[in-house]
């Protein structure tokens, strides 16, 4: 069997930044081990498979590790990919997901996602992420998937240097931590040794915590964000109440083939 298999960089304007996300186009389900194996040989952060059901898709991903719930980069570089690649010509698209019903929409140069708002408590910092991180933050919260550390500037996140042994002790799918940006209302790193993934280059989903978190502390319903990883991504987010949209742009890097045996 050959399958046909993209790959793109998700939340930037530009190759070799942003997040890379391969994409899988299905006519019919693969077994689950076999997609595990796709997303493990392609050793990206996410792997996406979809198949088309009617005017809809439904879409789920993989990391090396596991299955997710939720995924940002790997949704919008589906949608690039469909809108630039596979001949889908409506300004948006319906996905269906685990996660429930995600829309797509191309606004000029930016595919813009609206994905449920993450519900969060203010809790006490676990003792392996104070471990892990070994820097104390202003406030820690729990959302339904991940924590959410809170600190004091955009420094105090670059300087941040994990021991992602202790970090995959804690009971969360991943860590998010964030602070006020330089040039942006705010910044964010995401962490998921729980998952396969240490840190994570631009991480759509967590944006359905911090969305909301910084629209209440600063104010204002549209917000610019940049996830300063290594690779780094730029985001445009706006705070809905029940929903989060979450704005970015994406570039293809390869179209190819695989064989499965």
């Amino acid at each position: 069997m050959k399958l046909t298999i993209y790959r793109a960089d998700a939340f930037t304007d530009k190759l070799f930044s942003g997040n890379p996300a391969a994409i899988c186009p299905l006519e019919s389900w693969l077994s689950d081990e076999t997609m595990h194996n796709i997303a493990m040989e392609n050793n990206l952060s996410t792997t996406a498979f979809y198949i088309k059901t009617g005017n809809e898709y439904y879409i789920r991903w993989f990391t090396p590790a596991v299955e997710l719930e939720l995924n940002g980069n790997a949704t919008l570089a589906a949608a690039h990919i469909l809108m630039k690649h596979e001949g889908h010509t409506d300004k948006e698209i319906k996905f269906n997901s685990k996660s429930g019903l995600l829309t797509v929409k191309n606004l000029g140069d930016f595919y813009t996602l609206n994905f449920p708002a993450d519900e969060y408590e203010l809790v006490k910092t676990p003792a392996e992420l104070s471990i892990a991180l070994n820097m104390r933050p202003n406030e820690c919260y729990k959302g339904k998937a991940d924590y959410m550390l809170v600190y004091n500037n955009e420094d105090d996140i670059l300087k941040l240097k994990p021991n992602f042994r202790a970090m995959s002790l804690v009971e969360s799918r991943g860590v998010i931590v964030t602070a006020p940006g330089n040039k942006t209302d705010f910044v964010s790193r995401f962490f998921a040794p729980q998952n396969g993934v240490n840190e994570d280059s631009v991480t759509g989903s967590a944006h359905i915590t911090l969305t909301p978190y910084w629209a209440k502390k600063l104010g204002k319903k549209e917000l610019t964000a940049m996830q300063v990883s290594k690779r780094t991504g730029f985001l445009k987010c706006t705070d809905l109440g029940d929903r989060v949209e979450i704005s970015g742009q994406a570039v293809t890097y390869l179209k190819g083939e695989i064989s499965i045996n």
